[in-house]
């Protein structure tokens, strides 16, 4: 399941470089934010991320209920 016009190549954390797509697929592999955060390092630099990656998470969930 994916979010439609999502840009999977879009870059939501720039300290690590961690696409949308990586987000979505270990979403959809079980893992939650902090795990997520601990294999890709989202949210541990600048924090800019942050809101971003939260809100994207969210939306994934709200649309796995479908």
């Amino acid at each position: 399941m994916t979010i439609e016009n999502d840009d999977d190549d879009e870059i939501m954390c720039e300290c690590t470089g961690t696409k949308r797509s990586d987000i979505e697929r270990m979403y959809f592999d079980g893992l939650d934010l902090d795990k997520i955060s601990s294999k890709t390092g989202v949210m541990t630099g600048c924090g800019g991320c942050e809101w971003e990656v939260e809100s994207y998470l969210e939306a994934l969930a709200e649309a796995d209920k479908d």
